[in-house]
């Protein structure tokens, strides 16, 4: 009997029942199939060798594509656990799952000794042997009791636990190469020897199936490309973010440190509270143009706030609470309800709509101690709240006024950025007229203004749909920080009104709006997209004053003070070192700015410029050098001179 196939470009053909994935390949070019690593059939993915009993629609899934790339990793994560079984014996490592992940794959395993780094090397000689024997990967599907039968007897616990907890009607299937035999959904390479390009990157301790009351196993990493040119620029990439660690730079720049006194909790060192107060007050600046007021509200309040918010049914896991005078208080997670009680604070009338307040406001939320990353994952951290209380009919100009607001303050520090529209999750509050309303406002004004933009199902706020900006930083790394959120909710749950023209009661609607997200995580980010040598506006240190001798200290005192003078924030290095010395630290220190000074520029009341990444760009006045400083700060035209 015959099948219908349907190919992408719209053709259709026609096929003995059961051809494979492989033969449809190889039936439209003999290159198609040496290059297809899988198969789609009607949109599910499939191995190549998958027999066709069907009428469908075929996609050929090729090796570089997407879809390809995660099969690859996905073999490659079992190629590594047959190696490991190989080298420590099938006994004494107990498997756990080997899922793909961005940029890579892991798997869980369980053996007595632990790996080190060290042992990676031997697990990738063992691997590349195996790629070598070109090994079949065959598909099997068995029932329940035969895959538990055959885990029991390979002494695999942890897959039994597995197979025990999957539904009752799942198929179950396994993958067998060579001696190895693992249970998964697939689908694969057709061989061992399809892996090309691969690489074991760290070990870690994880506990099993995320939970901490369960055995700590060891969590080996890796990454796979189907090129060697791919594996090798991803190396780089990451040997370049290692560089540019927000964590080391923040130690050797003295930005801020961290202590076991305050797990999770950033001390912010002068030179980095001088870069945090430049994007503050970078951000009041362009509110204060565009009439926001700026307020501030109590790191504590009473623990029916939380509850009439919302928060508490939604995020009491992640607060922090205390008893005061036998009432129950939380650390805000969150500013807004302090914002609705300052709306509430007084009658409002319809002529002060919108009405936009601002917070630098400091938040407190629970993470676990293994979930902490440096500035990217804190307890607590500044967010540059702000919520804008409007009529209904200046929802979408206002969505649209913070728009142009983030996309500009984004374009100063080069940052290109994607927008996604994030819509009703499962446990949302309110009624559905109202988040359709919602989402619909905020679709209309990304339509209106031609923005790309894609939908990201059941990700929204309990209380309303938002609108999310992914930044890019230098290493095309993908960062959510800005958000606009539309809230129909809150002004219902804390009785918001305004006096409206007809002089009765309206509810206003409320968004939410940020643009840095976390300031603590945004510096985390600016240093490593500059490497830590920031535009001069944000440098904690602008310029650095090199006496070429001690000769000409005092010298070098007098142009420090007019540099002050002229809002230049200036360091002198004045130690008895040799001047190439005191410029090289300058540099390791990334200063934008190096003055040197000598009897040449004593005499003529000047100084020698070197700039951060073009070196000596010769001499000029004082006065001349502290018109070109604040000119550059005034414009923060330097930032892409990084």
């Amino acid at each position: 009997m015959e099948i219908i196939v349907s190919l992408p470009d719209g053709s259709i053909r026609r096929y003995a029942r059961s051809t494979t994935v492989a033969q449809v390949a190889e039936s439209i070019s003999t290159s198609l199939k040496k290059n297809a690593a899988a198969g789609k059939i009607d949109g599910r993915l499939v191995d190549i060798h998958q027999p066709i009993d069907h009428d469908c629609h075929v996609e050929i899934v090729m090796a570089d594509s997407p879809d390809g790339l995660f099969i690859q990793r996905h073999s490659t994560a079992h190629l590594m656990a047959q190696a490991i079984q190989r080298i420590y014996g099938k006994q004494k490592v107990k498997l756990g799952i080997g899922p793909v992940i961005e940029d890579g794959f892991y798997y869980d395993i369980d053996r007595e000794g632990p790996l080190s780094t060290d042992d990676l090397a031997a697990i990738e000689q063992e691997m590349q042997k195996i790629i070598g024997e070109n090994l079949p990967i065959v598909r099997r599907v068995v029932s329940r009791a035969e895959a538990i039968a055959l885990f029991e007897a390979l002494d695999q616990p942890l897959k039994v636990e597995l197979i025990h907890g999957l539904p009752e009607d799942e198929e179950i299937s396994l993958y067998e190469q060579g001696e190895f035999i693992d249970l998964c959904r697939g689908p694969h390479v057709a061989s061992t020897g399809h892996i090309k390009a691969f690489k074991l990157l760290s070990v870690a301790g994880a506990y099993w199936r995320g939970d901490s009351n369960n055995p700590m196993l060891q969590r080996i990493y890796g990454t796979a490309f189907s090129k060697k040119a791919q594996l090798e620029e991803h190396l780089h990439m990451l040997a370049e973010a290692k560089k540019r660690d927000h964590r080391k730079l923040g130690k050797e720049l003295e930005l801020f440190m961290f202590s076991e006194e305050a797990p999770g909790m950033p001390f912010y060192l002068s030179k980095g509270m001088i870069l945090r107060t430049e994007l503050e007050n970078f951000l009041r600046e362009l509110q204060r143009a565009r009439d926001y007021d700026e307020v501030r509200t109590p790191l504590m309040m009473n623990n029916r706030m939380w509850e009439q918010s919302g928060h508490w049914d939604h995020y009491k896991d992640n607060m922090y609470f205390t008893q005061v005078d036998e009432t129950k208080y939380a650390l805000k997670p969150m500013n807004c309800p302090g914002h609705m009680l300052i709306f509430k604070n007084s009658l409002r009338s319809y002529r002060e709509l919108p009405m936009r307040i601002a917070e630098f406001g400091q938040v407190h939320r629970h993470e676990f101690s293994g979930a902490l990353n440096g500035m990217m994952r804190v307890r607590t951290f500044c967010q540059d709240d702000a919520h804008l209380f409007v009529l209904p009919e200046q929802i979408e100009e206002e969505i649209a006024g913070v728009m142009e607001l983030i996309g500009h303050i984004y374009k100063v520090f080069g940052f290109e950025y994607k927008v996604e529209l994030s819509t009703r999750p499962d446990d949302y509050m309110g009624s559905e007229a109202l988040w359709d309303q919602a989402e619909a406002s905020l679709q209309n004004v990304l339509d209106r203004r031609g923005i790309d933009y894609r939908v990201n199902e059941g990700d929204g706020a309990f209380y309303g749909p938002k609108i999310d900006f992914h930044i890019q930083d230098a290493l095309k790394r993908s960062w959510q920080c800005g958000t606009i959120q539309l809230d129909f909710q809150m002004p219902e749950k804390f009785d918001l009104t305004y006096v409206g023209e007809d002089s009765q009661k309206h509810r206003p609607v409320v968004i939410h709006r940020a643009v840095y997200g976390s300031i603590d995580r945004f510096m985390g980010i600016l240093t490593e997209h500059f490497s830590g040598a920031f535009p001069l506006w944000l440098s904690p240190v602008q310029v650095k004053l090199l006496p070429v001798s001690s000769r000409y200290a005092d010298y070098a005192f007098q142009v420090k003070k007019e540099l002050q003078d002229a809002g230049i924030r200036v360091e002198l290095d004045i130690r008895n070192e040799k001047l190439g010395y005191k410029i090289r630290e300058a540099q390791l220190e990334k200063v934008p700015y190096m003055l040197v000074l000598g009897e040449q520029e004593q005499s003529a009341a000047a100084v020698s410029v070197r700039k951060r990444g073009s070196g000596d760009a010769g001499a000029m006045s004082i006065a001349e050098f502290v018109r070109q400083i604040v000119g550059e700060n005034a414009a923060r035209s330097d930032v892409f001179l990084h």
